[in-house]
């Protein structure tokens, strides 16, 4: 029996460790309580980003390619694929609103979103999802995607296996980290990415086939992504605008 394509490429030894992308500096940070107020807010700006433009066109491009027919019953795998994709930009509108709750509960510690630029970083990110919606199969995007949600689901579970107990004087910047945890780590997000999984599985990807290969080369470069749009200490005091 072959090997699942998502247990695949999570056993790959990746140019960059998957580690570098679950375990960063920022993430140790916020689980443990130590994360500065600015630079949780610059995160969280450009997560927004991320959130609130460039996800939700890359959606769009992946519901555009689903080979969805008149003949369709509704529980077949194209209608599946649809309700999946709805259900993605259903959470991201959700997470944006997250992101403003953030910014309005803690407005008095954490600097406003509109005081920081767009990281290279983030151009980067966009960029790519831009590219492999445009150019990339219907296969490729949707390895993306899952490969996008995967890492960010370890990588909260990995804030979380960080936080201390919970106290009443608890500074802004955990407090809003308990609440991003509680996001991307919560079970309908578990079972969201687990729903993603089965439908990349579900694909007619061979192995040792082109297909097979390009998603192994998304699965990398998603996690070298992922490891740079993680802000690093001190760079809250060079962004500013």
């Amino acid at each position: 029996m072959s090997v699942p394509l998502t247990a695949h490429l999570a056993s790959l030894s990746t140019p960059r460790p998957y580690s570098a992308a679950t375990q960063h500096p920022f993430l140790t940070a916020a689980g443990t309580g130590t994360l500065p107020p600015a630079l949780l807010s610059l995160y969280l700006s450009q997560d927004r980003i991320y959130a609130a433009h460039a996800y939700p066109r890359f959606l769009g491009q992946l519901l555009a390619r689903v080979p969805v027919a008149s003949t369709d019953a509704p529980d077949s795998p194209a209608e599946r694929l649809v309700g999946v994709l709805a259900d993605a930009l259903q959470n991201v509108r959700r997470e944006v609103a997250l992101f403003g709750a953030v910014e309005r509960e803690e407005a008095h510690a954490l600097p406003p979103f509109m005081s920081w630029r767009e990281r290279k970083a983030t151009r980067d990110y966009t960029a790519e999802m831009a590219r492999v919606g445009a150019l990339g199969t219907f296969e490729d995007g949707l390895v993306f995607l899952w490969a996008m949600e995967r890492v960010y689901l370890d990588a909260w579970s990995y804030v979380k296996s960080l936080l201390p107990g919970q106290t009443a004087d608890e500074g802004p910047a955990l407090i809003a980290v308990r609440k991003l945890v509680d996001n991307w780590t919560s079970p309908e997000f578990v079972e969201f990415v687990d729903g993603l999984a089965d439908l990349v599985n579900g694909l007619d990807i061979s192995p040792g086939s082109p297909a097979y290969v390009r998603a192994e080369g998304i699965w990398a470069r998603v996690i070298e992504l992922e490891e740079a749009f993680w802000p690093v200490g001190g760079e809250e005091l060079a962004v500013l605008s």
